[in-house]
């Protein structure tokens, strides 16, 4: 059964969601989305023996705190706060599409809490995402349009064509969705593009207008070995709505072959801020 505890930084308070016993796997949702969406991939992890922490971002949930004036350090900070508390050692830390950009960033800022990155429906290209893509995931999350616009937008941004969109009509936070973006645009993409050190697993969705496989492919190419490529079949941007199973397949493998992870908690190192 799913527990639920609250993490205290200074005026910060994060939910987390945790599930099953072993080596750390951390989640990071969506942008504007809550931890529920990985709830088919949490069962999936826990049943293979990890403690799977799920993350409520900011304002979703019983997670508090500000959402003007932060970045995306603040977010990573908030990630590291838990790994902390957890004491569990460094973590697998899995990051969906916006959770992406904060999942590199906590690699980036605190490379002695991550053992390895997912990254999942990744926009790792250099230049913001294209402004329609930009207004069809405003329009997904706006409950007061038709749920014809809603559901005509989730399909042009975040569904592979055959897959039920309507899925994604619940589960949004557009004042969350608006205060993530802006951190998103204030921190500069070079900030946290290369995501530290740690190895990479990039889940590279096959229909993606924001994830471009090309991205991925260059991505891959300047990061050297650290990188594995695993393209998703018949997904989209919304790929653990669409490919449950395949994704926690694939991170159970490469969680697997990490090896035996360091026990005890993290030791807290000096934040690195390029």
């Amino acid at each position: 059964m799913t527990a639920r505890i609250v993490v205290m930084r200074g005026g910060v308070s994060i939910e987390v969601l945790v599930d099953g016993d072993g080596p750390p796997v951390v989640l990071l949702p969506s942008l504007g989305r809550g931890a529920e969406d990985f709830d088919a991939i949490a069962a999936r992890l826990a049943a293979a023996r990890f403690a799977v922490l799920r993350l409520q971002p900011r304002g979703v949930g019983a997670s508090r705190g500000p959402l003007a004036g932060i970045d995306l350090h603040d977010y990573a900070a908030d990630v590291a706060a838990v790994i902390e508390a957890a004491g569990r050692g460094p973590a697998f830390v899995v990051g969906h599409a916006f959770g992406n950009r904060v999942a590199r960033m906590l690699a980036t800022d605190r490379p002695d809490l991550v053992r390895a990155l997912a990254l999942v429906a990744a926009n790792v290209g250099r230049d913001p995402s294209p402004p329609d893509v930009r207004a069809a995931i405003r329009a997904s999350a706006d409950p007061t349009l038709p749920e014809d616009t809603r559901l005509e937008a989730l399909r042009f941004a975040f569904f592979a064509p055959g897959n039920d969109a309507g899925v994604w009509l619940g589960g949004w936070h557009p004042e969350v969705l608006a205060a993530q973006r802006i951190a998103g645009d204030k921190t500069p993409r070079e900030e946290d593009f290369a995501g530290g050190t740690a190895p990479i697993l990039y889940l590279q969705p096959a229909h993606d207008p924001l994830a471009h496989g090309d991205h991925g492919r260059e991505y891959q190419r300047l990061q050297g070995g650290r990188v594995t490529i695993v393209v998703i079949p018949q997904a989209s941007h919304a790929a653990i709505a669409e490919q449950p199973e395949f994704i926690s397949a694939a991170l159970i493998e490469y969680a697997r072959g990490l090896g035996e992870p360091s026990h005890g908690p993290a030791r807290a190192g000096k934040p690195v801020r390029r």
